[in-house]
């Protein structure tokens, strides 16, 4: 099947480029390539990769061309030993790992082959690409999109969800319809609502799987299993003057679904955790910023529940996602205001934020944010105050600094059982110093001051640039106050002090990126957009290429 693909667009290709009217090519390339070196102190063993393969590697190549009016592109995925899809297993394959064919008619569009596209906010459907944690959730099958005058569009869809080199057996099907309206030439005040439904029907070999699983509960714990779910969303984008509000509101009829959080009996009486459930969900999101006067205020509010919705429901954890709700806190970028980040929990999640910035002067503003997520019954999950101020001497230097407060629910977000809240003070300042045009240094620091987990850490990195070619980075983190989970002594047990450090060099030549790195790493969540994974300690090194043409 894979060189029939490929075959079909190689030739679709050829026949393109061949015409008498060139059209344009365009793409890109991304590799990385990891060295393991096995350190069992840190944890960084018992895997494929340090105990006997040392190398594991995986890449994309993009090529996509445009020819009057058609669009056709394609994209080739391989994976060697890569811990990617598993970070603690090896997994090895290559093919075509997407195309498509475009071409609109008039007011039509048409599509078929991979697409990657969303409802709304992407709360009742979204399929998107998300190569950190590997997740490709792109629909394999046609899209059809109609312009319904000038501000108005329509779009219908179905197909199957990608899954690597395959697809899941849920059929997918959907439908929305935007618009935007503006009203009158002199006023300031316009709308974008939308709408949009999706359906998935599960196959008879998943229904099959789940009946089984369904059939070993105990009468109390037993429901009836349905092949078709129905998910409905109204949205709406209000714009006045310096004012934004967007809201929306989903539903999702009642389906079986994993709950890895429920309790389920077993035979002798005993109560454990994981099970099939069957409930109606819902989300309801808001988002009302102000930007005007050198202030910029956003509040954000967001209501879940019972709303997992996956193309298999055997799957669980970051596999078969359907659909995509907003992250409801602050999307940190510091190492260690970064290591504690909250995954969007879609079962029961009741959040809000506030963001508030304010410039002062050319030299002088500030950023303050506060994040607080619990269950709908209440229990503490999140919890963040986030404070920064940036001085800017005219181009010659900036100085950045704050501090971070959080309160952090590690047994929800990692399941780890009985583990406790971890609370953290993290204190950090930036300082970027412009030697001349081409040559720059930066300074990071960050001290997490925490008595759970592995304890205290603090942070340091020196970064070089020297524009527009040469990066130069070499950074560490030290566990200054070990704590519980950190490694021990094997003769003493005593907790050890660890530096993990990292040593790195960057080459950008035009369109080309070269990125080589030693990295020591402690074991920690890796978030994308609010998908969120538990990844172990890594020790090796890293070289990464990235292209565009």
């Amino acid at each position: 099947m894979k060189i029939l693909q490929l075959s079909f667009i190689f030739c679709l290709l050829f026949t393109i480029s061949n015409a008498q009217e060139k059209g344009v090519f365009s793409g890109g390339y991304e590799t990385n390539a990891n060295f393991f070196i096995r350190d069992s102190l840190i944890g960084a063993n018992n895997i494929p990769q340090y105990d006997r393969q040392l190398f594991g590697a995986e890449g994309w190549f993009n090529l996509n061309y445009r020819y009057q009016g058609f669009e056709i592109g394609m994209r080739y995925d391989y994976f060697n030993n890569s811990n990617l899809r598993n970070p603690n297993n090896s997994y090895t394959d290559q093919g075509l790992g997407r195309w498509y064919l475009k071409k609109k008619i008039n007011q039509l569009g048409i599509t078929i082959g991979h697409i990657y596209d969303q409802l709304g906010s992407g709360i009742i459907y979204r399929a998107f690409e998300s190569r950190p944690l590997l997740i490709d959730n792109a629909l394999v099958g046609a899209r059809l999109t109609y312009e319904l005058g000038e501000n108005w569009n329509a779009k219908v869809f179905t197909g199957k969800q990608r899954y690597l080199f395959g697809v899941n057996d849920g059929v997918v099907k959907g439908a929305g319809l935007e618009g935007f309206h503006k009203f009158s030439e002199e006023s300031s005040l316009t709308v974008a609502p939308g709408i949009g439904f999706v359906n998935r029907t599960l196959s008879d070999a998943t229904m099959d799987q789940v009946i089984e699983v369904i059939q070993s509960y105990q009468d109390v714990d037993k429901v009836i299993p349905v092949y078709n779910v129905y998910l409905g969303t109204l949205y709406n984008t209000l714009n006045y003057k310096g004012f934004s509000w967007y809201v929306e509101g989903a539903y999702k009829t009642a389906e079986v679904y994993n709950d890895l959080f429920a309790e389920k009996t077993e035979l002798d009486g005993t109560v454990t955790l994981g099970k099939f459930v069957k409930n109606s969900g819902s989300v309801l999101y808001s988002s009302l910023s102000y930007a005007g006067n050198g202030l910029g205020i956003t509040v954000e509010g967001k209501r879940t529940e019972n709303f997992n919705f996956r193309s298999d429901p055997n799957m669980n954890l970051n596999l078969g996602l359907l659909n995509f709700i907003p992250p409801m806190n602050r999307q940190n970028t510091y190492r260690l205001t970064a290591r504690y980040s909250p995954a969007t929990q879609d079962l029961s999640e009741l959040a809000y934020q506030a963001d508030v910035r304010y410039k002062l002067n050319k030299k002088l503003s500030f950023l303050a944010n506060y994040s607080n997520i619990t269950t709908l019954d209440g229990d503490a999950l999140y919890n963040e105050v986030y404070f920064e101020a940036l001085f800017k001497q005219k181009r010659k230097w900036q100085l950045s600094g704050g501090l971070q407060l959080q309160q952090y629910n590690q047994e929800i977000y990692e399941g780890k059982s009985e583990a406790p809240t971890v609370k953290t003070v993290t204190p950090f300042m930036d300082f970027l110093y412009k030697i001349s045009r081409r040559k720059s240094v930066r300074f990071e620091a960050q001290y997490m001051a925490t008595d759970q987990d592995y304890g205290s850490w603090a942070f340091a990195l020196i970064e070089v640039g020297l524009a527009p070619h040469w990066i130069f980075e070499v950074s560490g983190m030290y566990n200054t106050k070990p704590g519980k989970n950190s490694p021990s002594d094997v003769e003493t047990g005593e907790k050890l002090k660890l530096l993990y450090p990292t040593a790195g060099i960057y080459y950008t030549n035009k369109a080309n990126r070269y990125g080589f790195r030693y990295v020591k790493q402690v074991e920690g969540v890796v978030c994308s957009g609010g998908i969120c994974r538990l990844e172990p300690a890594f020790s090796g090194f890293k070289f990464n290429v990235t292209s565009n043409f």
